[in-house]
C-alpha cells in the first residue's frame, strides 16, 4: 500500500507541475518522462507513449506541417507533454570563406577549419598531445584552447588566426560571419528525414487518444507536402498488436476448451451448456473494470484469458454431477437442481480462492492491477453463472431425455 501510495502522489504532483509550470514560464516547453522501468521497456526507449512521425524529404515543409499537426494534438483531450522532439533554431555562425582571397594567400579551407577548431574546441582532436608524469607513470592530454573570454564578441572572433606558422591570415579579412538558425538535431528513420511529435496521456486511456490523433492526420492528409508521410509508432503499435492476439488468444481458448470438452463428453450439447458460464464472466470483467476506472490493457486481457480456465472448470464440476444424476433415472431438472446444491461449496471455495488470492494485486497501483481486477470481476459473474444460469441451461436441454427413456423402456405393441 505504501508503493500505491507514492505513485498517486507523484502521479498528483505531475498532473500539478504540469498546469503551473507553463503559466510561469510562457514559451518554454517542459515534459516528463517515464521514471519507471517497465514503462520504458513498454516504450521501447522512447520518451513518450505516442510518437507521430513526419518523414519527408523537405524539413521546412516537414516542420510547418508537423507545426499545424502540434497545435490541433494539443486541443485533444487527455494529451499532455505534447512537442516537437527536434529543435530548428539552434543559433549558428556561418563562416563563409573567399577561396580567392584564401588562395593568394596559400590558406586552405582545411586549413580554417583546423585553425578554428584549435582556437574554439581545442586542439586534442587536431593535434594530440601527451605528457608523461614520470612520477606515477601517467600520460595527460595536453589541449591548446582560446579562454572563452578572448572570443566572447565578434570582433574577436573576427581576429582569430588562420593558417600553418608563416602564413597566419585574420579570420575576418578571408571569411565572412554571419548569424543564422539551423536544426539543432536532424534525426532520421529508414535513412529519410523525420519529425518526431511527442505527446503522454493524462486522465484518458491511451488508445482514445490515439483515435483521435489517427482522426487529425485523415483530417489534415489533404495538406501534407509532396513526398511526405506521417506514420504514428510508439507504444500504440505495440498495444494494437498485443490487443489483437490477445483478443485473438482468447477466442480460440474458448474454442479449444468447447472442442476438448466435446471429445470428454461425447456430446456436442453438454460442452455448449458449459461454456455458458464464459459470457458471465465476460460480463463481470467489464463491468469491475467500468466500476474501478480501470482501462482495458495487456494485463486486463491476460487475467481474462485465466479467469476462463477458472470459470470453465468450476462449470465441468457441475455438469459432470447433474450428468451422473441424470445417468441414474432422475429428471432434468432435479438433476440440475441437485447438482447446484451439491457442488455448491466446491465451486464457492474455488473462486473464494482465487479472488483472495487476486485481490492484493487488484488493490495495488502497479502494472498488474488490472489482471486482478479483471480476475475478481470475471470469478464473480461467473460462479452465479456457474452455480444458477449454467443448471438451469442443462435442464431445458436434457428436459425431453426422460420421455425418451420411457418410450425406449415400454413394449411394443401387438400388431
Amino acid at each position: 500500500m505504501l508503493i500505491s501510495l507514492k505513485g498517486a502522489i507523484a502521479g498528483a504532483y505531475v498532473r500539478r507541475m504540469r498546469e503551473v509550470l507553463p503559466r510561469a514560464f510562457p514559451g518554454t516547453t517542459f515534459s516528463f518522462l517515464p521514471s519507471d522501468i517497465i514503462t520504458q521497456i513498454i516504450n521501447f526507449g522512447l520518451p513518450a507513449p505516442i510518437d507521430l512521425q513526419v518523414i519527408g524529404n523537405d524539413l521546412r515543409a516537414d516542420r510547418g506541417y508537423a507545426d499545424m499537426l502540434l497545435q490541433r494534438i494539443n486541443r485533444v483531450p487527455g494529451v499532455a507533454d505534447a512537442r516537437i522532439q527536434q529543435e530548428f533554431n539552434e543559433p549558428t555562425l556561418r563562416v563563409d570563406m573567399d577561396r580567392s582571397l584564401a588562395s593568394l594567400v596559400g590558406i586552405t579551407e582545411q586549413d580554417a577549419a583546423k585553425s578554428m577548431l584549435d582556437t574554439l574546441a581545442g586542439s586534442i582532436q587536431t593535434a594530440p598531445t601527451f605528457w608523461l608524469n614520470p612520477k606515477n607513470g601517467v600520460s595527460y592530454p595536453i589541449v591548446v584552447q582560446t579562454p572563452q573570454y578572448d572570443v566572447d564578441t565578434m570582433n574577436q572572433l573576427e581576429n582569430t588566426p588562420l593558417g600553418p606558422a608563416g602564413a597566419t591570415q585574420l579570420l575576418g579579412g578571408l571569411a565572412h560571419v554571419s548569424t543564422e538558425a539551423t536544426n539543432a538535431v536532424v534525426s532520421h528513420y529508414n535513412v529519410r528525414p523525420v519529425i518526431d511529435i511527442y505527446a503522454n496521456n493524462q486522465g484518458r486511456d491511451l488508445g482514445a487518444v490515439a483515435a483521435d490523433i489517427n482522426q487529425i492526420v485523415a483530417d489534415e492528409v489533404g495538406a501534407l507536402p509532396h513526398g511526405a508521410r506521417v506514420v504514428l509508432r510508439g507504444q500504440v503499435t505495440t498495444m494494437t498488436s498485443a490487443y489483437a492476439q490477445l483478443i485473438g488468444g482468447l477466442a480460440f481458448a474458448i474454442v479449444l476448451i468447447y472442442l476438448l470438452i466435446v471429445v470428454n463428453f461425447q456430446s456436442w450439447t453438454d460442452p455448449a451448456v458449459i461454456v455458458m458460464a464464459l459470457p458471465g464472466a465476460l460480463a463481470g470483467i467489464v463491468w469491475l473494470l467500468f466500476l474501478t476506472g480501470t482501462t482495458l490493457s495487456v494485463p486486463a486481457l491476460t487475467g481474462a484469458i485465466m479467469c476462463m480456465g477458472v470459470a470453465t472448470a468450476n462449470s465441468i464440476l457441475v455438469i459432470s454431477f447433474a450428468r451422473e444424476r441424470l445417468a441414474t433415472g432422475m429428471d432434468a431438472l432435479q438433476a440440475a437442481a441437485e447438482a447446484g446444491s451439491t457442488r455448491f461449496r466446491p465451486v464457492l471455495m474455488t473462486a473464494l480462492a482465487m479472488i483472495i488470492g487476486m485481490a492484493p494485486t487488484a488493490l495495488s497501483a502497479e502494472q498488474n492491477a488490472p489482471l486482478g481486477r479483471a480476475v475478481i470481476g470475471g470469478l464473480l459473474f461467473a460462479t452465479v453463472a456457474t452455480l444458477f444460469v449454467v443448471p438451469t441451461i442443462f435442464s431445458l436441454a436434457h428436459r425431453n431425455d426422460h420421455v425418451v427413456q420411457e418410450l425406449a423402456g415400454s413394449p411394443v405393441p401387438a400388431e
